[in-house]
């Protein structure tokens, strides 16, 4: 081989060897951000479960009948009498 192709040749085999380099460092960071991917997919997931039991909880303790029986049973409430029941509705008040 002459000089003019070796000086031809070094910078090719150094811009290779670097490309080859990056490759490979790429390829292992996307390796890792698929794992960390993958993690916080299942942490998403967690939450999203954790979301309807907490919306199924709140629904439950929120149904009308139990917030009644709690009132009646234990804080000894009752319904006043009718002429003393005021109905709210969107527009205002009205007395029956």
């Amino acid at each position: 081989m002459s000089r003019w192709q070796w000086v031809l040749l070094m910078p090719l085999l150094a811009l290779v060897s670097a490309s080859a380099l990056g490759l490979v460092y790429l390829r292992q960071e996307s390796r890792t951000l698929f794992v960390q991917q993958q993690q916080l997919n299942a942490i998403r997931d967690n939450a999203e479960v954790e979301w309807g039991r907490l919306q199924l909880e709140q629904a439950t303790l929120a149904d009308i009948a139990r917030i009644e029986r709690i009132a009646r049973e234990q804080l000894q409430m009752h319904e006043p009498p009718e002429p003393r029941t005021i109905v709210v509705t969107g527009s205002g008040a009205s007395q029956p």
